[in-house]
């Protein structure tokens, strides 16, 4: 999701859950994402992935879809931005389990995304993944944003 305003661009990225996360803030923060389901459409599964892990329904009149962005895990990643607003602290996230502390044999429930919030093009692009940069440079050329604005 992004959003235009008087002085520039910004994007919404999440913040993962579970210990792993915790202290780890620039270059870890995300787009909303996850697995397709063997049934469902990439589009689909992206919608579905940005409602389960933000609380909000990814509800656009135009979705741009940007070219999948390969991870330093190899994993593919495909996404399309529209343009919409919320809330970061209205967001509620889904839940996982894992073992915790490791090797415990006790099972914790952690949120998906922890927190989230928006973040100019500069900022997203030091606080995002290295892997998903791509994907807010795709963007502002998409939209003739010229990456040297605020």
């Amino acid at each position: 999701m992004f959003r235009s305003f008087d002085l520039g661009l910004e994007v919404f990225l999440v913040h993962p859950g579970g210990p792993y996360w915790t202290k780890k803030d620039e270059g870890a923060w995300s787009i909303p994402k996850g697995e397709y389901q063997e049934d469902e459409s990439a589009f689909e599964a992206a919608r579905r992935e940005f409602k389960e892990e933000t609380g909000f329904e990814a509800i656009a009149e135009k979705f741009i879809q940007l070219e999948p962005v390969k991870q330093p895990s190899r994993k593919v990643i495909s996404a399309w931005a529209f343009e919409g607003d919320c809330d970061p602290s209205a967001m509620r996230s889904n839940t996982f389990c894992m073992e915790w502390p490791p090797k415990s044999g006790k099972q914790a429930e952690f949120a998906e995304v922890d927190r989230a919030g928006w973040f100019t093009i500069d900022r997203a692009k030091k606080k995002i993944v290295s892997g998903q940069i791509g994907f807010i440079e795709q963007l502002c050329q998409k939209l003739n944003y010229n990456l040297s604005q605020p």
